[in-house]
């Protein structure tokens, strides 16, 4: 094989500048002008979608007490964090969440078939410390809920949790060095330090399409699948579903997961799409009790790195957990191996990283017609963009569901749904539109991405100098690390923006938590009253992420739409990955370690009044 041409399994030869302008063409049918504001945001008319089927919320009291730590979210970052809180000696923590229970994204994702799509050895946080080993590579969604619960009763979050609450409001108050947090439970209470960890999927959103609101079928959004309806549970069995008629818009990683389901299922399933995702094998299987009873101490965390180094353009001696994520780096080996004289300068090894994926993406495409018999369909379902343009994928079961004679793709080439009627989804097609009339229509249109902090939040914080967030933010994101924001003492924000984007994301809350309890440790045991960032420090920190993202943000431009890179807008606005520390996780990460050794907490202002 030579260094200049991708080959697909089969041996086919196909021209990379050719590749090139084929993604090209496609990410410019995608293209729109309103980039976010495509979507719907939930409110009025569509607040239903937000109504939590789960659990019933419990009356109390409402509370007007003081903590010294109030962490907003008990998804991910708020198990994580506070359970290194916990570890630290820092015990009053008070977790405040809008969903009956822990879990965050795992507690409204209960749609058939749901899994996760990295490797649960590795996504699911604290396992040796829960002493909890996943019974599969790719465990599925109740298994994920149940192990939040397992953290949440081992580190004793629940004892001082707000659970079914939806916070309203924060506002600081600089007399008694509080954060006041008020809720939709009459709630008044106050906080030392306030700890955003509300995540960046936990909003769900509807798309823009005219007449979303006009159907009078049957309707709701995956985050919120109505078993009441379709019957059976999260292994399918939708038998409630064998004489409707259904649709699905979104064909995402959560399409990807329930389509099979709905396939064996319903009478007609119609699938909505406007872009392909790219679905490699999953090849999921029971975790093997030997290696389970072999693992050493520390072998998560081992894991968790060598996984978030190969799948960030880094090299390691071995891949330890050999998958989908990883493969494209097999490929890039594959290549340096075959060059006598590999150029290693940087855009000699991006150039080897596109070539490499090209022979991905080629794998990709070719699995399409191996798996789907109707050559028209198995085109459609071909993606064709960059692997990390959009979030990967993985199934063994998605592909083969348009094998079935009740299913039937509906492919929009690129432009989406064109509207909704009472009784149908109308599609633009070469002969004009196309009507399917419908008895279900289901939203599998994932959560808000890249829309203001504070729509997705649901609230707005005012700061200590009267300032709110949104109003602080008008002109995008800034912040020191992507954790502390001037203007807004003793708050400290979680998550991948202007820090370390990684696709196994519990390992960026990991990461963050180190970060947090540091600090956290330090104020406490200093009698420090206030901690902020510098206004310098944040200028010079968003100066810094400039300068490192700029292949970055030429590499989004490049791709097709999608919340990876602010709907294709990602000079525009923040985008999942565009925001993020452009040197990648790991040197992100090992920044912040650095920071901690020095022990001058450099960026920040700290205020005592002893």
């Amino acid at each position: 094989m030579t260094t200049t041409e991708p080959r697909t399994d089969r041996g086919a030869e196909l021209d990379p500048d050719e590749l090139r302008r084929r993604y090209e063409l496609e990410r410019d049918k995608r293209l729109r002008a309103d980039g976010n504001e495509q979507y719907v945001e939930m409110t009025g008319q569509f607040a239903h979608y937000l109504e939590d089927p789960y659990v019933a919320p419990q009356e109390r009291e409402p509370l007007f007490d003081d903590v010294t730590v109030a962490l907003i979210g008990g998804g991910f970052a708020g198990l994580i964090t506070g359970a290194r809180l916990k570890e630290a000696g820092i015990d009053d923590v008070r977790i405040i969440e809008k969903g009956g229970d822990f879990g965050g994204t795992w507690y409204w994702n209960r749609y058939p078939g749901a899994q996760c799509d990295v490797e649960s050895y590795i996504y699911l946080p604290l396992l040796e410390e829960t002493g909890y080993v996943p019974k599969e590579k790719y465990t599925r969604a109740p298994e994920i809920l149940e192990h939040c619960h397992r953290i949440a009763r081992q580190y004793e979050l629940y004892d001082n949790a707000c659970l079914s609450t939806e916070v309203q409001a924060i506002d600081w108050d600089d007399e008694r060095d509080r954060w006041v947090i008020r809720t939709n439970r009459g709630d008044a209470m106050t906080a030392r330090f306030l700890i955003m960890g509300n995540g960046p999927l936990h909003r769900p959103k509807l798309p823009g399409i005219p007449g979303v609101e006009s159907f009078r079928g049957h309707t709701f959004h995956t985050s919120r699948w109505d078993y009441d309806y379709t019957g059976g549970g999260p292994d399918g069995n939708l038998e409630n579903l064998r004489d409707k008629r259904v649709g699905i818009i979104g064909t995402g990683a959560t399409a990807v997961q329930c389509v099979p389901h709905l396939a064996e299922s319903a009478q007609e399933l119609h699938v909505f799409q406007r872009t392909p995702s790219s679905i490699d094998v999953r090849n999921n299987r029971p975790t093997d009790p030997e290696w389970a009873a072999s693992l050493e101490p520390g072998w998560q965390k081992r894991r968790i790195e060598n996984f978030t180094v190969l799948t960030s353009g880094g090299m390691a001696d071995e891949d330890l957990v050999m998958d989908g994520w990883t493969d494209i780096i097999g490929k890039l080996l594959v290549r340096f191996r075959q060059s006598d004289n590999p150029d290693l300068t940087p855009s000699g090894i991006a150039s080897t990283m596109e070539l490499a994926d090209f022979d991905k993406m080629n794998e990709i495409r070719s699995r399409v017609d191996e798996l789907v018999h109707d050559q028209n369909t198995a085109e459609a379902l071909k993606p064709w963009y960059r692997q990390f343009c959009k979030r990967p994928c993985f199934h063994d079961d998605y592909l083969q569901a348009f094998n079935r004679p009740n299913v039937h793709l509906v492919d929009t080439d690129g432009q989406g749904v064109a509207r909704i009627t009472e009784t149908s989804v109308v599609v633009n097609g070469p002969d004009g539109e196309r009507e399917y009339e419908l008895d279900c229509l289901i939203y599998a249109t994932g959560f808000e991405v890249g829309t203001a902090y504070t729509r997705r939040a649901g609230y707005d914080v005012t700061g200590a100098r009267g300032q709110t967030l949104s109003d602080h933010w008008e002109g995008g994101m800034r912040s020191l690390h992507g954790m502390h924001v001037h203007g807004f003492p003793n708050m400290f924000l979680l998550g991948h923006a202007q820090g370390g984007f990684t696709a196994n994301y519990p390992h960026l809350l990991e990461e963050a938590s180190l970060q947090l309890v540091h600090i956290l440790r330090h104020a406490i045991d200093n009698d420090i009253d206030q901690l902020e960032a510098t206004e310098e420090a944040v200028e010079e920190w968003i100066q810094t992420l400039d300068e490192k993202a700029r292949d970055m943000r030429s590499f989004q431009q490049s791709c097709t739409p999608g919340y990876y890179n602010n709907e294709g807008m990602p000079l525009q606005g923040a985008g999942l990955i565009g925001a993020s520390y452009g040197e990648g996780p790991m040197a992100f990460f090992r920044l912040m370690a650095e920071w901690r050794e020095s022990g001058d907490m450099a960026g920040l202002e700290l205020r005592s009044q002893s």
